[in-house]
């Protein structure tokens, strides 16, 4: 690798490519170094259990990739991508009474919640109506808000503790359940502040459009990417993986897609020691344990509305899933999880054989953790779904340790590139004006475990980008000047 280029991005996940199409499409020369022998990161699909069943391996349903600022920008439907729609985005099944639905109406969604519908309603339809200026905020580094007022009466509530948050706002627990399943995405016990940032920020996504995913699977959206920097100029080299800063060609910058620990290790002689010790202080939080299944026919759910949710949240209550959350931050396990199922092939007929469905589903564990919950898994379903373990034909797990050796960002099963507590939410990875850069002006980090965090939306990466274009503007030349 002796050729000479602007920039070098290392990782090609959906923050290394959205900085690779910004860089290559502001003129300047770019290579993406991949260390597997396809592109996307989280973003990938396989016939992981039977052969016509088709699993996306990390990511699954993409609410923010469609919203993403960046993303819409780019066109993508040009180069191949289509989104599928389900009817509603997400099911959140309780014992004993219908499921509680979240649909893009924030009227429809606000008539199933009881003596909570007008609470709901003054909450959600501000958001609702503007979730595009609100993602434009949210899905970017900390700064002056292109819609202050907006900005504002979100983030007045958002930094509360979401246990604090649903006790004081919501009456009965159908409310309490369907902001408590947003909410856990966080992968933060609920007396943390800023929980509630994320129920809203899903809730809200959720009336901007029903969840969606690409037909075809995850790699499908990596594919569309890739393409699309291809197309702008840039160059990719798979099967290439990084472990010293002297593999690198030589570059004018070079662009991180990798957890902080990596980035430490690999520029271990470019960087200073204080940096890099800040970088290995990096807390990455709780990890995962997923399964995926190839199912003889749909989930058998006691209420069939669940049918029509590209994602249902198991957990039952609020109170239910607040202490699940809480008993994994401190390092255990809980035996009532809350999970995350995905049901793709409920709407793409591409995923399964015709009249076989898959299931994708995973909980939080303790980060690292080496046991087994699977069966923990199925009992959550079963709960909700009597006869569901009688339709599995096939099963394939992922462990902490199975996610960290698909992709080294995974630390000890992190999938979301770090606890975004109020000590990494907004300093993540370290203390910096610009938490894109260095004290290397070459040397730049895109990952997750950049400001807005994890999730699949490309923001990391195009803010890492404008940092690189910024740099060279004011001084750092062009190979190709």
């Amino acid at each position: 690798m002796s050729t000479n280029y602007d920039a070098v991005i290392i990782g090609s996940g959906p923050n290394g490519l959205s900085a690779g199409i910004a860089l290559a499409r502001a003129g300047l020369s770019v290579l993406i170094l991949e260390a597997a022998d396809t592109v996307g990161g989280g973003m990938r699909t396989a016939e992981l259990t039977l052969e016509g069943y088709r699993h996306d391996i990390c990511s699954a349903v993409h609410p923010m990739g469609y919203l993403s600022p960046y993303f819409q920008q780019l066109k993508l439907e040009n180069y191949g991508l289509e989104w599928i729609f389900p009817v509603v985005s997400v099911a959140h099944p309780l014992d004993d009474e219908p499921a509680v639905l979240l649909e893009k109406s924030v009227d429809a969604t606000a008539n199933n919640l009881g003596a909570d519908r007008q609470r709901y309603r003054r909450i959600m339809q501000p958001f609702a109506n503007r979730v595009d200026d609100l993602f434009q905020d949210m899905l970017g580094p900390l700064g002056i808000p292109d819609s202050p007022v907006l900005f504002t009466q979100f983030g007045a509530q958002a930094l509360l503790p979401a246990s604090l948050y649903a006790r004081m706002i919501f009456k009965e627990k159908r409310a309490k359940a369907l902001f408590a399943g947003c909410a856990a995405h966080s992968i933060l016990p609920f007396d943390k502040l800023f929980t509630t940032a994320l129920g809203l920020i899903f809730l809200a996504s959720g009336h901007g459009v029903d969840w969606p995913f690409p037909r075809g699977g995850s790699q499908s959206l990596a594919d569309a990417l890739r393409d699309c920097f291809l197309d702008a100029g840039g160059s990719l080299q798979l099967s290439t993986r990084i472990d010293r800063f002297n593999q690198l060609p030589e570059a004018r910058a070079y662009v991180f897609d990798t957890d902080p620990w990596q980035l430490a290790t690999i520029a271990e002689d470019e960087l200073p020691q204080r940096y890099k010790k800040r970088l290995r202080r990096y807390n990455f939080g709780p990890g995962v344990f997923k399964i995926d299944l190839a199912l003889s026919e749909p989930i058998p759910w006691t209420d069939p509305n669940c049918l029509k949710a590209s994602t249902v949240h198991v957990g039952g209550t609020f109170e239910e899933i607040e202490a699940s959350e809480k008993v994994i931050w401190n390092g255990r396990h809980s035996e009532t999880p809350y999970v995350l199922i995905a049901q793709q092939s409920q709407f793409d007929e591409t995923r399964a054989p015709s009249g076989k469905h898959t299931c994708w589903a995973y909980c939080h564990v303790p980060n690292g953790s080496n046991r087994n919950m699977s069966q923990v898994i199925k009992n959550q379903i079963e709960r909700f779904a009597p006869g569901f373990q009688d339709t599995i034909l096939h099963e394939y797990t992922m462990d902490p340790s199975g996610f960290q050796a698909y992709n080294s960002n995974y630390v000890g099963g992190a999938v979301t590139g770090g606890a975004a507590d109020i000590s990494q939410l907004f300093t993540r990875p370290a203390i910096r004006f610009d938490p894109y850069s260095t004290p290397n002006k070459k040397i730049y980090i895109c990952s997750a475990s950049t400001p807005p965090g994890g999730g699949v939306h490309g923001m990391n990466g195009y803010y890492a980008a404008r940092s690189v274009l910024r740099n060279i503007k004011s001084g750092l030349p062009l190979k190709n000047t």
